[in-house]
């Protein structure tokens, strides 16, 4: 019980410190929770000072993963920003439909479905947000929107990564991790019923969300009817197939004004003058680029994906104590044996979505728009200055997660999932989707979180008689709600609007629909 206690306090004490009234900004918070979890480590479960430091190390060095990626999103907002780019797609999409339902539907849950599952690892918010905040909504409310409506298509993002490497461990057959992948579409099918209209009410009113209330429930199907019929057959490309239709027909839809209310211009809402639709193409070039590089890059058939993430060793050498270096031949950076332990850390220089697509897209842009030399100087100014917080912050929310996964089955991650699971028994079931969140909102992925607690409900499903493939799939659905709070992605979307110090404040209010989502899994799992 003392275990439990210890392990679960850090985490209590972290989200009274960014939820209270005049919350402690995240730089601060999370180091002080990361040395509370070493601590622990050192003086209660006594755990080697080698191999904690060992993992501080590896914390830190992981850091540079979500760093480099928020980097390169900044760069490329303030280069669509300062090009112009993001005034004509504004002017477009006003001209489509100057509806704000139709407008957050388009880009904040069709758009951002498709990019979720070409790539996953926090793009979609990284590039529709900013969209959005430029057709004059509140950065703040975004944010949140943003994190909510990133939920129904993570557990098949980055082209099915959460599904099929999250439960590689598990000693599945494929017809087993189809199984579990036909289960989570469905749960994820009948929670999208309620989950983009929750996500609309952090920007509008519900009277607005329910006179256009057809046009959501026309834009919400069109992605999940066809992510849900593909994952009936397929665990790796529901949600890019699925977001691709249903931003196309969205679009289409709003186009018509189908199931939207007539917004009748105004001296504060005039029309826009048509925008030519080569100033549209030249517009959307970053983006289209950057959606083809991603799709090229992840999609393993193109036979790119083996080129970015081969491991053959070019290079290596000992930096003796410190541990074993080395370079493979698509440049990734790895360290093993830290401090001689089995700690181990790795970049992936070529394949983390930061140099490839982020930078590539913007090297590219800077002759295509004819940037001067002060702009480009300027954009590479204010992304510098913009990560400069969210950097420690990162850093003291990985070196938390390493510790708190230090100790295998004793683990303070492990304590806290098996006494969920002796305490609610054959009940589990009802519970098991928030587990997953949990692992997500430590680890900042669902794919980690399945890695890390796919084994946990596996067995607790052997143990109690529950369905395994059940009991998975709510571990999937959990991992993808995790999203809507965990800390790396409220950071990274914070950071590339602009936002300081609301990770507390936006904690607060989207824990609301993960509850609900949660309450939704559980229900369904009853019905299957």
């Amino acid at each position: 019980m003392t275990s439990l206690f210890l392990s679960v306090i850090p985490i209590v004490i972290l989200i009274w410190m960014m939820t209270k009234k005049n919350g402690v900004p995240s730089h601060i918070a999370l180091p002080i929770t990361a040395a509370m979890v070493g601590a622990l480590q050192l003086f209660y479960f006594g755990t080697d000072i080698t191999l904690v430091n060992a993992n501080i190390i590896a914390g830190m060095l992981s850091a540079i993963t979500p760093i480099s990626i928020v980097a390169g999103a900044i760069l490329l907002n303030r280069m669509i920003y300062l090009s112009g780019a993001e005034d004509v797609i504004r002017r477009w999409l006003e001209g489509i439909s100057r509806n704000q339902v139709a407008q957050l539907m388009i880009i904040g849950w069709a758009f951002a479905f498709m990019i979720e599952g070409a790539s996953g690892f926090g793009t979609p918010a990284a590039i529709a947000a900013p969209i959005l905040v430029g057709l004059g909504f509140n950065p703040l409310k975004v944010a949140m929107l943003a994190l909510v409506m990133n939920s129904v298509p993570v557990s098949f993002g980055a082209v099915g990564t959460p599904t099929w490497f999250g439960f590689s461990n598990l000693g599945l057959d494929d017809v087993a991790l189809l199984e579990t992948g036909k289960i989570t579409a469905l749960i994820h099918l009948i929670a999208a019923f309620i989950i983009p209209p929750m996500a609309l009410c952090f920007i509008v009113s519900w009277n607005e969300i329910r006179r256009n209330y057809l046009f959501v429930l026309i834009s919400t199907l069109s992605c999940t009817v066809p992510y849900f019929l593909l994952a009936q057959w397929n665990y790796e490309f529901p949600a890019l197939v699925g977001g691709a239709i249903g931003l196309v027909l969205s679009v289409i839809t709003a186009r018509s004004g189908f199931g939207l209310v007539a917004i009748q211009p105004s001296e504060d809402n005039k029309a826009s003058a048509p925008v030519a639709a080569r100033d549209v193409f030249k517009a959307m070039t970053p983006t289209i680029l950057l959606i083809v590089i991603l799709i090229v890059t992840r999609i393993k058939q193109f036979g790119i994906k083996g080129m970015l993430t081969d491991s053959t060793e070019m290079l290596s050498v000992s930096f003796g104590p410190l541990g074993d270096f080395s370079i493979s031949q698509a440049l990734i950076f790895k360290l093993s044996h830290i401090l001689g332990t089995d700690v181990s850390w790795a970049y992936k220089t070529l394949y983390v979505p930061a140099l490839i697509p982020f930078l590539l897209v913007v090297l590219i842009s800077i002759p295509l728009f004819k940037l001067p030399a002060g702009v480009v100087k300027q954009m590479f100014a204010e992304t510098g200055n913009r990560i400069k917080m969210p950097f420690i912050a990162l850093v003291g929310a990985l070196i938390m997660v390493k510790l708190m996964m230090t100790g295998g089955e004793n683990s303070p991650i492990m304590t806290t999932g098996q006494a969920f699971s002796d305490l609610m028994g054959t009940s589990w079931q009802y519970v098991a989707a928030y587990l997953g969140a949990l692992g997500a909102f430590f680890s900042g992925s669902a794919t980690v979180s399945n890695l890390t607690f796919g084994a946990i409900q596996q067995t607790i499903a052997i143990n109690v008689g529950l369905p395994q493939t059940t009991i998975l799939a709510l571990q999937s659905v959990g991992g993808a709600m995790g999203n809507m709070v965990c800390i790396n992605n409220i950071i990274a979307v914070s950071t590339i609007l602009g936002i300081a110090n609301k990770e507390g404040f936006i904690i607060k209010r989207t824990v609301v629909p993960m509850v609900v989502y949660g309450v939704g899994a559980a229900v369904m799992s009853t019905l299957i």
